[in-house]
């Protein structure tokens, strides 16, 4: 955690609750999963600050329940590293404005035409197709800053960003499915709550989902036996986004279902958009009728930001951050229009530093600001510096996490990788863990060898030197890219 000293008790008088909550959200996100921080404190706000006591607003009484009993322990250490004291936090549930209750009307149940159902919309026959209410229910899960207003274009994400844009201004006319894969914090969700954000001022109807959600949904409807629910919420939809499609591998009835959705939604022309950490060939587990489903359309990747982007990422970022006070601000530095003024060399230092993925850039951006703040210090490099001194570069991966890494990658087994066997399947796979162990280490041609089953050295040497001339192409290098990401983030 950011060692945060205690500044003089008047200066943290002076900051109000919304600054602290939004250090603490910073901290909080390079502590945890994106799935964790976005579901449960993503849409959180500050209410008060007050004599020690924090209150913080959240959206609806489970996740009130779940931040009191899951995260409450992590949440008051962070916020004593930030004040250099004890806080109490204390969650209430802030009120939403509900739509009246739309008039029912009867429907044909996908499966069986037999069977009609009573759903939300207009009055109308079984025959047409229900018109649920605009916006849905579901469409409160898009996260208003999640636009493409928002969303900073460069050359690792520009495929992926015309592609969304094209598909949200014209559903299933462009491609379906648009499938977007790339590492954590990349930005593959923002563009999924970006393209719902369209089609919704037409009056159409969008439904954003994590595939966890569609798991647990469906495992509801069977327990409670509330199947033709669960299907007329899934396919009587015009815009389908799943998050996260990568966490259905292996349950069978999970892609199953989807499977009947996708083929549903896609034979009555409604647009489908799926993410995922890696392409769909290499999903582990993921059956073959899906997997060649998700490639009919288009599959866009997104890569780590280049400098350029990052530094574009980081004054936007500041765009969006509370005004600064007037006595900390330094010496000036390139301004903002309405947020916080960062000096343009403390960019470009964050810029340099943090290398892996956005989230961790703004969360970095964020430490940086309110470790100033606090110490009541203008924003300097040395101050920066002092903020994010415990984020120190990555140590380099280890042989056996290189291969483990390379065999989830391909959906491979570790022994396939070590084994005799020389099937494209597994001779591709094979030499890239050689090319990566190669690039990645201090290892010898010797020590490679020993990891990938005992090979010689000319055998390393050789594979080595035939991913080097493939690596010019498109499609092998954004692989050898992905695999890089996937491997620094999970190292510790």
């Amino acid at each position: 955690m950011l060692p945060f000293f205690a500044p003089p008790r008047e200066v943290i008088e002076r900051v109000d609750a919304h600054r602290i909550w939004q250090a603490a959200q910073g901290e909080l996100q390079l502590q945890m999963t994106r799935a964790t921080y976005d579901t449960w404190l993503k849409g959180t706000f500050a209410v008060s600050y007050e004599d020690g006591l924090l209150v913080v607003g959240v959206e609806n009484p489970y996740a009130k329940e779940w931040l009191e009993n899951r995260l409450l322990g992590t949440i008051k250490r962070t916020l004593a590293g930030i004040l250099g004291h004890t806080v109490e936090v204390r969650f209430i549930v802030r009120a939403h404005q509900r739509q009246p209750s739309p008039p029912l009307l009867s429907v044909q149940d996908p499966e069986d035409p037999s069977l009609a159902r009573q759903v939300p919309g207009r009055a109308g026959s079984a025959e047409e197709e229900p018109a649920l209410p605009s916006p849905p229910l579901s469409s409160l899960s898009l996260n208003p800053r999640y636009t493409f207003e928002t969303f900073i274009v460069g050359n690792s994400n520009r495929l992926a960003h015309a592609a969304a844009y094209a598909v949200a201004h014209k559903p299933a006319e462009a491609y379906n499915p648009l499938f977007l894969y790339g590492g954590v914090g990349l930005g593959k969700t923002h563009l999924l709550h970006a393209i719902g954000h369209v089609p919704l001022t037409k009056n159409i109807r969008v439904l954003y989902i994590s595939s966890e959600t569609f798991t647990n949904d469906l495992i509801n409807s069977i327990r409670n036996q509330t199947t033709e629910e669960f299907r007329l919420k899934y396919r009587h939809i015009d815009v389908l986004l799943v998050d996260d499609i990568q966490f259905i591998a292996g349950k069978e009835r999970t892609q199953e279902e989807f499977f009947h959705t996708f083929n549903t939604l896609h034979a009555a022309n409604k647009q489908i958009v799926i993410s995922s950490d890696r392409p769909p060939k290499a999903i582990p587990t993921l059956e073959e009728r899906l997997r060649s489903r998700f490639e009919w359309g288009l599959i866009a990747d997104i890569q780590p930001p280049d400098l350029e982007t990052r530094t574009a990422i980081l004054r936007f970022k500041a765009e969006s951050l509370p005004p600064w006070p007037a006595t900390f601000q330094g010496a000036p530095g390139r301004g903002t229009r309405t947020g916080c003024p960062i000096p343009a060399e403390v960019i470009d230092f964050l810029a340099r530093k943090i290398q892996s993925n956005i989230r961790e850039l703004e969360g970095a951006l964020n430490r940086v600001v309110a470790y100033a703040s606090m110490m009541a210090s203008p924003l300097t490099v040395e101050v920066a510096k002092a903020a994010l001194q415990d984020i120190a570069p990555h140590r380099p991966p280890s042989l056996q996490e290189i291969v483990r890494a390379v065999a989830q990658f391909y959906g491979v087994s570790v022994e396939d990788l070590k084994s005799p066997r020389r099937g494209k399947a597994v001779a591709l796979p094979r030499q890239v863990a050689m090319y990566v162990a190669r690039e990645e280490t201090d290892a010898s041609l010797l020590e490679i060898g020993k990891a990938l089953g005992g090979r010689d050295h000319s055998t390393i040497l050789y594979g080595y030197e035939k991913i080097s001339s493939l690596a010019e192409e498109d499609s092998l290098r954004r692989e050898l890219l992905s695999i890089k990401e996937m491997l620094y983030h999970a190292l510790p």
